[in-house]
């Protein structure tokens, strides 16, 4: 899990499948192509929702934060990208 954003509004949470990411074992032959299983949670402070990207959704993210990455967007950007996502959000903030 990597911490990618965290404002006053939103936190915004890259999660790796450790089983994945982790390389076949030695002697152990994998069965096809392997995709990476990974996600995003989106987390609107303000609701107390959440909402985790994965597949599409996940890679559609992905492909935003490379862009930020590229040309550096200001907060209030990053506040509206993230805004419209958290219109996706349905699930309860729990703390464990």
């Amino acid at each position: 899990m990597h911490m990618l954003y965290d404002s006053e509004s939103f936190a915004v949470l890259h999660i790796f499948a450790h089983a994945a990411d982790a390389p076949p074992a030695p002697g152990v032959a994998t069965t096809g192509p392997q995709m990476p299983r990974h996600g995003f949670e989106i987390v609107d402070k303000r609701s107390g929702k959440e909402v985790y990207l994965d597949g599409s959704w996940a890679e559609l993210f992905q492909q935003q934060i490379h862009a930020w990455q590229q040309n550096t967007p200001t907060q209030q950007e990053v506040e509206d990208t993230l805004e419209g996502y958290a219109t996706l959000a349905q699930t309860p903030v729990a703390v464990h």
